[in-house]
């Protein structure tokens, strides 16, 4: 798996790094049971702070894509393609809703109307 991070974006850097792990997850370049780079590792071959990668995997554990554990370091956890595969989605709906100016509301009323329709 190659992450590369472009310093001159608007998104965070540890966001780039969560956002490259979970699409590399989504389409099953790194599988369950898989260690991904060691933070300090990968914080040295991007040539960033140990503390923006880990940043980057502690979203990935909040998400549950990941585990993180002292001496193991982080783990992809099971089941979780589908799941990564789901957050790029949203993030995607996310971003081009705020793109359109939607606010949070409608965003949410937009889903809650979707999942109506998707009972029916």
């Amino acid at each position: 798996m190659l992450i590369r991070v472009d310093p001159g974006s608007a998104v965070p850097l540890g966001d780039q790094i969560a956002a490259r792990v979970r699409r590399a997850i989504a389409d099953g370049e790194v599988a369950p049971g898989e260690r991904l780079p060691s933070a300090r590792a990968l914080a040295a071959s991007l040539g960033v702070n140990l503390h923006t990668v880990l940043r980057g995997y502690q979203r990935l554990r909040d998400e549950g894509l990941i585990e993180l554990r002292r001496g193991r370091g982080a783990v992809v956890l099971a089941g979780t393609p589908a799941r990564a595969r789901l957050l790029e989605q949203v993030r995607a709906l996310v971003s081009e809703a705020n793109a359109l100016g939607l606010s949070e509301e409608e965003v949410v009323g937009l889903v809650r109307r979707g999942l109506r329709g998707s009972e029916a």
